[in-house]
C-alpha cells in the first residue's frame, strides 16, 4: 500500500517513518509537516494509506479529513485521545495514541490492509433481502447470508463490509441504506461506522461497546436510541 505520513512535528514524522520501515506491504511516498501540503499533493497522486495527525497548524487533521472529496484510508496518530470519537464519526481506520508501539501500529495496519484489500476485489451488490437473511451477488456467485450469522456491519464512505461468523463481505452501498432494510429487532446502529446484531453483545463499558474481543466506540448521537431499546427493560436491577 502506498501511503504518506502528514505531521507537523519532525519527531513525529520520524517515528512514524521508522514503523512503516518494518511492514514490507508499505510504500512511504512522501511526508509532509501540513495538511496544506499533504492536499495538494493528493490532488495529483494515488495514495492508499494516510498516517494523519490531528493537532497541526493551519489546518487540522479531521478538518483535513472533512475537506476530502475522496479519501483514502487513514490512521491517526495524535497525543490527544480526547478525539477519539469525533474522529471515528469520520470513518477512520483507527486512532492511535502517541508514542505509538509497535504492535498497536502493526494492529491498525493490519485493520487498513483487510480495507484496501476487501475495496479492491470485485465488488459484490445486495441482490435481495428476505424475512431473514439477504442474497448477495459476489463475483459469480449469489451467497445467501442469514441474519442471525451477521455480527455486525461496517461502513466505509461508500462501501459496507458485512461481518458474519465465518466471513466477510463488501458491497457497494452506503451504512444508511443497509441498516434502513434489514430488521431493527435485532440490528442496531451504534455509532455513525457501525450496525451491530444485539445477539452478539458481550457488555458495555463506558463508551465502549463489546461483541467478543471486537470493541466499537458508543455514539452519543445513537446512545439514547441504543439503551432504551435494547438495554434498559432487559437490566436486572435491585
Amino acid at each position: 500500500m502506498n501511503c504518506i505520513i502528514v505531521d507537523d512535528e519532525p519527531l513525529g514524522r520520524k517515528g512514524m517513518e521508522l514503523l512503516v520501515d518494518e511492514l514490507h506491504y508499505l510504500t512511504l511516498k512522501d511526508q509532509f509537516p501540513n495538511a496544506i501540503l499533504a492536499k495538494e499533493y493528493l490532488d495529483n497522486n494515488a495514495i492508499d494509506l494516510i498516517f494523519l495527525d490531528i493537532e497541526m497548524p493551519g489546518l487540522n487533521g479531521l478538518d483535513f479529513i472533512r475537506s476530502l472529496k475522496q479519501s483514502p484510508l487513514i490512521i491517526l496518530s495524535t497525543a490527544y485521545p480526547q478525539f477519539a470519537l469525533e474522529a471515528f464519526e469520520l470513518d477512520v481506520v483507527d486512532y492511535l495514541v502517541k508514542p505509538v508501539a509497535f504492535g498497536r501500529f502493526l494492529k491498525a495496519v493490519e485493520k487498513a490492509k483487510e480495507f484496501y484489500e476487501l475495496l479492491n476485489k470485485k465488488e459484490t451488490t445486495i441482490d435481495s433481502i428476505q424475512d431473514d437473511f439477504i442474497f448477495i451477488r459476489s463475483e459469480r456467485k449469489i451467497i445467501k447470508l442469514f441474519f442471525s450469522d451477521i455480527k455486525y456491519i461496517k461502513g466505509l464512505k461508500d462501501y459496507v463490509m458485512i461481518y458474519t461468523i465465518d466471513d466477510k463481505f463488501i458491497t457497494a452501498m452506503n451504512i444508511k441504506t443497509i441498516h434502513s432494510k434489514i430488521p431493527n429487532q435485532i440490528f442496531t446502529r451504534i455509532n455513525k461506522s457501525h450496525v451491530i446484531n444485539i445477539k452478539f453483545l458481550t457488555s458495555i463499558e463506558h463508551d465502549v461497546v463489546y461483541l467478543g474481543n471486537s470493541e466499537f466506540t458508543l455514539g452519543n448521537t445513537y446512545r439514547d436510541h441504543f439503551i432504551s431499546t435494547f438495554i434498559s427493560d432487559k437490566l436486572i436491577k435491585r
